[in-house]
């Protein structure tokens, strides 16, 4: 039997033995604690304005492209990754997609779902202020958390809100500054909306709240409704200026450009912006370690998550929250369905000639002059300029329904801006929109698309009325527009003075980094959405042209079809046309797409080229017919007029 070695030791050296153990315990821990590593994660929205179901009110369907209860999806994913994980909103969430149907009642569903999600701190943006003080204050007051906008003060000298909030993860304190953009004040300049409130230098506040926040935090996170370049050129008005400025913040999230920032670093500051309508949460991570008596960041990265994946899937909506929103879907549902006049005589948008080669994009259609009518009517504008952004739109005889507004013109930001222009600028602009189509080449039998233009997020065939013109496609782009003149005949010259109606995106888009009028600078003259004119909401183009239908028509439309502008330099009168019109939409010819689909008819049908046996042998399979008919033919149009015939004939036998 072994004795105890304990047995053998005196109780002195027993002390001795403890005590160093005991102090290697400590000095052990001390280094654990000083080695330990914390991440935070921080998510952030942006732009929400209105969607927080995956549904588009104002057309009444269905958008699986982004909103809060995919992004709650999302949002728990990282949460059951990250416990310590903080989520943000950087501002214009209350405005658009009928989220104004709630303005007077009880409660706002973007609030119920802000609170349900657990933000935890609310910069505003400036279509916050749409409504008014008091507005703002009731629908505000509904969320639970902080609200931020530190640059907004009272006349008394107090801040109308807070400038920052510190949210604290195990231990590590974060400071949230929350920043509205100075531009509010442009934007609310005609109306009454900011009575009471000044808005201050940003840079000058963010500094302060960063002086304020001193000692009291471990690190600080800008959550600013502002993008990342200045706006419109105005000094102190983008996160770069902010960030040149003040270095001491460790990151940004920006907002209010509707652009897709994964990274960027600036001065040493990190920036990410979540793009709009909740297709994306921005996400920053922070790693923090535990030295002495404090934490010290030792790293940070941002990403953002994407709605729509790059594979394609789509972040599934949570259900929970759906079933807590169910009663404000319904609301704007039924407020969509509503009636507001009845249209008579033909349908505003006539069926496609060709599957796949939209009708309301290659020729003028009583949709397009029904909005030109509206905009010249609110306006008084000398010529006005839209664009249509859906390939299906469509409204047949009878009844007319808000819905029908929304899903004709799907730019939810469509307004009327009118701008002293001349001839010179009006012709430069209608060639840019005419950059739109495919020059044609002898023997194409079909208009096509731009590749690049076609392809973009947003449309940009951009179509004219008050004014007459053509756009011949055998010329180059710059050339295209022809006899430009007025509804009564006259030439419009280089040197007239015009007022053009127009959205006021595009505008700024026009005047640009690299685009048609960059820098350029037009006097505005008039607004749709000033306080002056119809405000925010109701000056809007969908808006407008509800009331128009409404109020001035008195609830019974009738189109009347302006004949003002037609695209000439395409041949579809021939035989070899009818050929492909028939062939097309039996499927037999393939109206050329890119290889993701988004863009369509990139490509004219040319009846000239030469044909290759591969390709009679591929198409007469394809109609389930011999190639010994078609071993002469020489050209596509041969080949499509032949198959055609022997297809015709097939039917008939078969009758």
């Amino acid at each position: 039997m072994k004795k105890n070695v304990f047995n053998r030791i005196t109780p002195l050296a027993l002390a001795i033995i403890l005590g160093i153990g005991i102090g290697f315990f400590f000095i052990q821990g001390r280094v654990n604690v000083e080695e330990k590593e914390i991440d935070i994660t921080l998510l952030a929205t942006s732009d929400i304005h209105g969607r927080f179901m995956p549904w588009d009110y104002a057309s009444d369907e269905p958008n699986l492209e982004g909103s809060l209860t995919q992004l709650q999806t999302l949002i728990k994913e990282v949460r059951e990754e990250n416990p310590h994980t903080i989520l943000l909103d950087a501002g214009d969430t209350i405005q658009d997609n009928y989220a104004e149907v709630f303005n007077d009642q009880s409660l706002s569903p973007l609030m119920v779902a802000m609170n349900e999600m657990g933000y935890d701190a609310w910069a505003l943006g400036n279509h916050e202020f749409n409504f008014g003080l008091d507005e703002l204050e009731k629908i505000t007051s509904q969320y639970k958390g902080p609200k931020l906008a530190g640059n907004s003060y009272k006349e008394n000298g107090e801040r109308f809100l807070p400038a920052y909030t510190i949210i604290e993860r195990e231990g590590i304190k974060i400071g949230i500054i929350g920043m509205v953009t100075p531009m509010v004040t442009e934007y609310e300049k005609d109306t009454d909306h900011l009575d009471g409130v000044v808005i201050k230098n940003v840079i000058e506040e963010t500094k302060k709240a960063v002086a304020e926040l001193d000692g009291k935090v471990d690190a600080i996170i800008g959550l600013v409704h502002m993008g990342l370049e200045n706006e419109l050129g105005v000094p102190e008005t983008g996160v770069k200026d902010i960030a040149n400025a003040v270095p001491e913040l460790d990151a940004v999230f920006a907002g209010h450009d509707h652009v897709l920032i994964e990274k960027e670093e600036v001065n040493g500051v990190l920036v990410t912006e979540p793009n709009r309508y909740g297709t994306h949460l921005s996400r920053i991570d922070l790693t923090f370690q535990h030295q002495g008596d404090h934490w010290v960041l030792q790293a940070k990265d941002a990403t953002v998550i994407p709605v729509v994946a790059a594979d394609g899937s789509i972040a599934e909506s949570d259900k929970e929250l759906e079933t807590l929103l169910k009663p404000y879907h319904d609301i704007a549902r039924a407020e969509s369905n509503k009636v507001i006049a009845e249209l008579k005589g033909t349908d505003l948008v006539p069926k496609d000639v060709i599957k796949g080669i939209p009708t309301v994009q290659i020729q003028e259609t009583p949709l397009t002059d029904f909005l030109h009518e509206v905009m010249l009517y609110y306006s008084e504008a000398d010529v006005v300029a839209h664009q249509i952004d859906n390939d299906q739109a469509s409204l047949d005889r009878g009844p007319i329904r808000k819905k029908d507004i929304g899903h004709n013109y799907q730019f939810a930001d469509g307004d009327v801006s009118v701008y002293r222009v001349t001839g010179k600028e009006l012709k430069e602009y209608m060639e840019w929109a005419a950059g739109y189509f495919n020059t044609a080449r002898s023997g194409d039998v079909t208009i096509s698309f731009d590749k690049s233009r076609r392809s973009a997020e947003e449309g940009t065939n951009d179509i004219f009325g008050n004014v007459k013109y053509e756009i011949d496609l055998r010329e180059q782009s710059g050339h295209r527009i022809k006899h430009l003149r007025k509804l009564d005949g006259t030439p419009i010259k280089s040197d007239d003075q015009l007022t053009l109606g127009m959205n006021s995106d595009r505008m700024e888009f026009l005047r640009s980094k690299g685009e048609l009028f960059e820098g350029k600078k037009f006097k505005k003259i008039w607004a749709s959405q000033d306080e002056s004119a119809y405000g925010a909401t109701e000056g809007s183009i969908r808006n407008l042209a509800i009331h128009y239908l409404q109020q001035v028509q008195k609830g019974e439309y009738k189109p009347d079809l302006q004949t003002n502008w037609r695209i000439v330099g395409i041949d579809t009168e021939s035989a070899d046309y009818s050929a492909v019109v028939y062939l097309a939409n039996k499927g037999i010819i393939e109206i050329p797409s890119t290889k993701n689909g988004k863009g369509t008819n990139i490509e004219s049908i040319n009846v000239t080229d030469p044909i290759s046996k591969p390709m009679v042998k591929k198409l007469a399979l394809k109609a389930n017919v011999s190639e010994e008919p078609f071993a002469e033919v020489k050209t596509t149009g041969d080949f499509y007029q032949k198959l055609a015939q022997v297809l015709k004939e097939s039917e008939s036998v078969k009758k």
